[in-house]
């Protein structure tokens, strides 16, 4: 099967939008279709509490035809237009889907960041994890979140395999990022949550693409975009992920980047894996 998941960054502007980045948007969407997922994990969705709007989900159904869609927004008292994901899904699969609330602080669980597939043999399970902010403010709090949705993961893996994806905002190792000892205290690359992801893959969980590549460098998916060179000069980091249960991690046959030009931010992320 093969899944792809891409932190969107504004799902109506890549849908509707006309300026140079939502072009940009656009193009990558197509790529994304042209590589024809059984499944496309979304995040930063950041529609409305109601969900996509007629034209949203005319413009999908053209786009991706052959697809099911399952959606989660941030709704009151969280931010309105903010965080969100969302599955397409073929609809030959026939999946049931829950939108987890896992107990975490604030309003992060009304902040629409994850959903759950559940298949007959496995879980699908996507993540969009708070930022630490730039100034640390949420960083308490993420901790909080990371040990709960560790704690969601593990429970899930203890009923059938569980394959996790999505933009988990932590580059785990220095050479998830370009620039480590610059970043020693930014959002995504404290000891904080670098320890917090630590202790998620202690619970039974491989990080596919390590698993495949090894401690290859150099290999991101985000690029700053307040720093217009920072794509070119490829000072980016690692924070998408494909994780999946330790005892299924031999079947996993690609896990990459997709490239999506010169779009910076978030680049999409490949996992092949034969269930």
């Amino acid at each position: 099967m093969k899944f792809i998941s891409w932190n969107i960054d504004s799902l109506n502007a890549a849908l509707t939008g006309e300026s140079e980045r939502a072009l940009l948007s656009q193009n990558v969407l197509q790529t994304i279709k042209e590589y024809n997922p059984e499944i496309i994990a979304l995040q930063e969705t950041k529609l409305s509490s109601d969900g996509p709007s007629k034209i949203h989900l005319e413009i999908l159904m053209d786009k991706f035809p052959d697809y099911e869609i399952a959606w989660n927004s941030s709704e009151e008292p969280a931010r309105k237009g903010y965080a969100g994901t969302m599955f397409l899904y073929k609809n030959k699969l026939t999946p049931s889907v829950t939108y987890p609330v896992i107990g975490a602080p604030s309003t992060m669980d009304a902040e629409g960041r994850i959903i759950t597939l559940e298949f007959e043999h496995f879980y699908l399970t996507q993540v969009y994890t708070p930022n630490a902010g730039d100034s640390l403010n949420r960083l308490e709090e993420r901790q909080i979140w990371d040990m709960k949705y560790a704690d969601y993961l593990e429970g899930l893996d203890k009923e059938k395999p569980v394959i996790a994806t999505g933009d988990f905002n932590v580059a785990h190792e220095e050479i998830d990022l370009a620039h480590p000892n610059s970043n020693r205290r930014s959002a995504g690359f404290t000891d904080e949550e670098r320890q917090g992801f630590t202790n998620l893959l202690a619970k039974g969980f491989t990080d596919t693409f390590r698993y495949i590549h090894g401690d290859v460098t150099g290999m991101y998916t985000w690029w700053a975009q307040r720093a217009r060179t920072s794509k070119i000069n490829n000072s980016g980091w690692r924070i998408d992920y494909w994780l999946v249960s330790n005892h299924i991690a031999d079947k996993v046959i690609k896990s990459e980047m997709i490239d999506s030009g010169p779009r910076q931010d978030h680049t999409p992320i490949l996992l092949e894996i034969d269930l």
